[in-house]
């Protein structure tokens, strides 16, 4: 896969990296990153030698049809481990044992803390469950991880990429054995995981958004409901008016 799909993506898109000596060649690791657009999944792995596991949601794998084989034989190539999200607690505790597995195997884990794409750009309060537990469970360290611009590369609903040039910028390793034991502690989950939002947003330089993104996700779907229910009244009342000018 690295050579099908990384070399050509490299070649096209030319991704510009920064800290890449901060991913250590052997050993585990889990990797936190923001998530802008589908493509993350892509570009990530393809500038690293090693091999990234991520989560990654059970429709990639279920969905019918030709393009659906298509992209489910894809992550199942890059060994992609699919996680039912449809019970939200049997969503999160899968993705902690999956990730879990990963790390003790000696392997790169990679996270998305936001648990979804951001809806505008922006980055948004990163969940407190699977990246703090993984790290906490298994000591390994957190590298925080930049995307930049891949949202303007391919929109969500967008099926054609753009021919414009990624970045990614990757921190130093972040430490967090000082907890180990706590990973049932709440406010420790929380501490942890809102550090290492705050070097993502350093690397960045997103505006921070003190809400979780599929809150945002809802809220921005309502206004456009509205919008559109109020637009679809606004011309049921033109066509009244313009059937009956007069108003009788």
């Amino acid at each position: 896969m690295k050579v099908a799909i990384g070399g050509p993506l490299k070649v096209t898109f030319r991704p510009w990296v920064e800290g890449l000596e901060n991913i250590p060649a052997e050993g585990p690791a889990i990797l936190a990153s923001n998530h802008l657009s589908f493509s993350d999944s892509f570009f990530l792995p393809a500038v690293l030698d090693r091999k990234v596991t991520f989560i990654a949601k059970a429709e990639y794998f279920t969905t019918p049809g030709v393009k659906g084989k298509l992209t489910a034989a894809f992550f199942k190539g890059v060994g992609q481990l699919p996680v039912d999200r449809s019970g939200a607690r049997g969503a999160g505790e899968a993705a902690v044992r999956s990730g879990i597995q990963v790390v003790e195997r000696g392997e790169l884990f990679g996270i998305y803390p936001e648990g979804t794409r951001s809806p505008d750009g922006r980055l948004y309060r990163g969940k407190p469950g699977g990246l703090a537990r993984v790290a906490l469970a298994t000591g390994a360290p957190v590298i925080p991880v930049a995307m930049i611009d891949t949202e303007k590369i391919q929109p969500p609903g967008q099926v054609m990429p753009k021919l414009l040039r990624p970045g990614i910028r990757i921190g130093k390793p972040l430490d967090f054995r000082r907890y180990q034991g706590m990973e049932h502690d709440r406010f420790v989950l929380r501490a942890l995981t809102d550090e290492v939002m705050y070097e993502i947003m350093t690397l960045s330089g997103q505006e921070y958004v003190d809400m979780y993104a599929t809150a945002a996700k809802r809220q921005i779907a309502d206004a456009a409901k509205v919008e559109k229910e109020a637009e679809k009244a606004a011309k049921a009342s033109q066509a009244r008016t313009d059937k009956d000018p007069s108003g009788s």
